[in-house]
């Protein structure tokens, strides 16, 4: 049976679903996730961009271009950052959606730090999962 994940925004207006599995979980320590989400990281699942269907609220689901090739999607309601995407990568056909706003139980695999360069000075990674520069 497949995997379903529900999610939604802050104030409820964007609610989406994702069939099958979300990989590639990544705790995103760079400035720009960061910034998009006011904490010390950020952490995002991927699933094939196919896998993913705006319930409601598309209208309301704004984009920022944060980077060349890189789409930053997001509720013009609440300011909720929900899901990015990057056309010029290899992965371009799959987008990460932000796990915090998960509504439905989810269960990780396995996880790793990125970006951990670029990391927010007052925040220490106290746990053994794999890190990429």
């Amino acid at each position: 049976m497949d995997e379903l994940h529900q999610g939604s925004c802050l104030c409820g207006t964007v609610k989406y679903c994702v069939s099958g599995e979300l990989k590639g979980v990544t705790h995103c320590h760079c400035s720009q996730c960061r910034k998009g989400h006011g904490a010390a990281f950020a952490t995002y699942g991927s699933a094939p961009a196919s896998a993913l269907s705006i319930v409601t609220g598309a209208e309301t689901l704004k984009g920022y271009s944060s980077s060349e090739g890189v789409l930053r999607q997001f509720c013009s309601n609440c300011g909720s950052s929900l899901f990015w995407s990057d056309s010029k990568s290899s992965f371009s056909r799959w987008i990460s959606i932000a796990l915090g706003t998960l509504d439905t139980p989810f269960t990780v695999r396995k996880q790793k730090h990125g970006c951990v360069g670029s990391k927010a000075s007052w925040y220490e990674i106290a746990d053994s999962h794999p890190r990429s520069p």
